[in-house]
């Protein structure tokens, strides 16, 4: 009888039953550092459990579809998922309103091209707004 492959050897399983496991290796790839260092116990250099863990997580990150951050693993039912996993719901977001609205006001042509709209908190515009009004 062969032993089954210990956890650390069968990549993801964790990743998906563990969200702030995964949460925690999101933000070492983010950071480029590995996880023993992360998590206090390392010198910074790349163990093999690191290394495992790090492709572990970019394995799973492949999996997740871009746009409704879910894996496919988790719609399809010979693979232990459930077609009703989620459910579609909607949510509005102001500042992606707004950002909508500012984006009709956009020239077409041209004018427009490379012209870009984005949030800046209203304080650091009135700052920019006063210091427009300073260098003329």
């Amino acid at each position: 009888m062969v032993d089954p492959a210990p956890a650390a050897d069968r990549p993801g399983k964790r990743l998906i039953d563990d969200p702030a496991f995964r949460a925690e290796l999101e933000l070492c790839d983010r950071w480029g550092i590995p996880h023993s260092k992360f998590r206090g116990h390392g010198d910074g250099t790349w163990s093999e459990l690191d290394r495992r863990k790090a492709r572990a997580y970019a394995d799973y990150a492949r999996a997740v579809c871009g746009t409704c951050g879910t894996r496919a693993d988790e719609w399809d039912e010979d693979l232990g998922g459930d077609e009703d996993a989620y459910r579609a719901i909607t949510h509005r977001c102001i500042g992606c309103q707004i950002v909508t609205d500012k984006q009709k006001t956009v020239p077409e042509g041209d004018e427009g091209h490379g012209v870009k709209v984005l949030l800046i908190p209203t304080s650091v515009h009135a700052a920019m707004q006063i210091a427009r009004t300073h260098q003329s």
